[in-house]
């Protein structure tokens, strides 16, 4: 358990921040970037959580805690060792749900538009974010070591929030559906 009794360090005033490994770098490097969307994202799902109950928001819940075992996997340079990481059973967890919501749904006729409830207008907004933080994540695989576990978790997890945000229409208000050329 972290215990925490001062919250500034003054360590970064420099623009350096230290990583999980000790090792400092940049705060703009690309390690940071990821890890740092990230959080953005975690921040992103509390708000979304403001407007779910029940399952829908266990599993967001869960999906909080899963984001910052997520970021401290990302903010550790490699795939080993003993600290924390992402594992395939995060990633089964998120597959077994996208199929039990996915299987009450009607199939897709069209493009879904972010909208429809607010829970589900802020999942779209998680599913961008998710999206970016796969990018910036993958970019850095490209040079560095990661975790596979991570970046196989943010590829479902985004599935996860659009299947989810369609799951919350579905009991509401309704999908928002692309037409083609509507507004000319």
């Amino acid at each position: 358990m972290v215990t925490l009794t001062k919250i500034y360090t003054r360590g970064g005033d420099q623009g350096r921040t230290s990583l999980g490994d000790g090792s400092r770098v940049a705060k703009h490097a690309l390690r940071v970037e990821a890890y740092g969307t990230v959080d953005e994202l975690n921040a992103v799902v509390g708000i979304a959580r403001l407007h779910t109950t029940g399952e829908a928001d266990v599993m967001l819940a869960r999906i909080q805690n899963d984001l910052f075992d997520l970021g401290a996997d990302l903010c550790s340079p490699g795939s080993g060792d003993d600290r924390l990481r992402i594992s395939q059973s995060q990633v089964d967890r998120l597959e077994a749900e996208i199929d039990s919501m996915n299987a009450e749904l009607q199939p897709l006729t069209s493009f879904v538009l972010p909208g429809g409830s607010s829970a589900s207008a802020h999942l779209h907004l998680a599913r961008t974010v998710c999206r970016r933080a796969e990018r910036l994540a993958g970019k850095l695989g490209e040079d560095e070591e990661l975790n596979p576990a991570s970046m196989r978790y943010l590829n479902r997890l985004s599935d996860h929030f659009f299947v989810l945000g369609r799951f919350l229409n579905d009991r509401g208000a309704g999908d928002v559906l692309w037409q083609p050329g509507a507004h000319r």
